[in-house]
């Protein structure tokens, strides 16, 4: 089984930034890809950026040029860096890692992210 444990969330003022961390425990496929989610209240969940094994990565157009995903393989560790943060970002983030050649995808409990104006 694969656990992902989240950490970095918090309240910040707009025009801040914070630093999410995801770190995945159990037995994972080196190919995967890891990513980041985010459901703000009453709305639907949210791709925000994805990075493959490979380092290619993937971006939501509201976050382009703002955050910046990375990853640690040795650490089995994802990152989210969130620079000049705006109300809209307040969300619940979560992890995700998706293993395509056995097509598991696991989830983190959330973190919740709060921006104030």
């Amino acid at each position: 089984q694969v656990q992902l444990v989240e950490s970095g969330g918090g309240l910040v003022q707009a025009g801040g930034s914070l630093r999410l961390s995801c770190a995945a425990s159990g037995t994972l496929s080196r190919i995967n890809t890891m990513g980041w989610y985010r459901r703000a209240p009453g709305e639907e969940r949210e791709l925000v950026a994805t990075i493959s094994s490979g380092g290619g990565t993937n971006y939501a157009d509201s976050v382009k040029g703002r955050f910046t995903i990375s990853r640690d393989n040795a650490k089995s560790t994802v990152y989210l860096q969130m620079n000049s943060l705006r109300p809209e970002d307040t969300a619940v983030y979560y992890c995700n890692v998706y293993a395509p050649f056995i097509s598991r995808t696991y989830w983190g409990q959330g973190t919740q992210v709060t921006v104030s104006s």
